[in-house]
């Protein structure tokens, strides 16, 4: 008996590694070779790819599919309809699958409903990436990310509520109270 959740719809291939308490909802479908955390929750109509790893609490909303040599750290939010690309010149009468690019997305990262990640692209840990934005560059922890293409906008916490510099050179969230100040181009949490 497994000790996640799998709705019946759900296609699960042997093989597969999936944590404990983790949710599978109706439709999805998890290749062989795709390991997935512990206390993930995987929305409706979800795939996970071979070598796709995902870390634990990693949610993952409606019509997400997720391809080969993708790696989503603990704590992710993945927002519905998020498209994942993993070649960069993609042509259906040419196999490419030997181009294929790692992209991973950081501890505690946000990505918007409808957001394009072009692969072979690191998203750093606790940025924001907005809905409908179109990453095609790295992006740096704490960063947030809007428009087409994705442009840096600012700065959010942990929580991920933007942070305000134009008051000091030391920034306050106003969620959790954790100062943050800008060190050579970098958020640096004060403790």
């Amino acid at each position: 008996m497994p000790n996640y959740f799998a709705h019946e719809t759900s296609v699960i291939d042997e093989g597969a590694q999936i944590g404990e308490g983790t949710k599978i909802w109706h439709f999805s479908h998890i290749m062989p070779d795709a390991v997935i955390g512990e206390k993930c929750i995987l929305g409706q109509n979800v795939m996970i790819a071979n070598n796709v790893i995902l870390g634990n609490g990693v949610k993952v909303q409606n019509n997400v599919s997720i391809y080969d040599g993708v790696v989503i750290e603990d704590d992710a939010f993945i927002g519905p309809s998020v498209v994942f690309t993993n070649v960069r010149v993609p042509r259906s009468f040419v196999n490419r699958k030997h181009q294929f690019l790692k992209t991973t997305v950081g501890l505690g990262a946000t990505i918007g409903a409808n957001a394009t990640i072009i692969c072979g692209v690191t998203i750093g840990s606790y940025a924001m990436i907005g809905a409908g934005a179109i990453v095609t560059k790295d992006v740096k922890a704490h960063s947030l990310i809007v428009g087409n293409p994705g442009k840096h906008k600012g700065w959010v916490s942990k929580c991920g509520n933007v942070l305000n510099f134009n008051v000091g050179e030391v920034a306050v969230c106003s969620e959790s109270n954790e100062k943050y100040k800008l060190v050579d181009h970098q958020l640096v949490e004060l403790t």
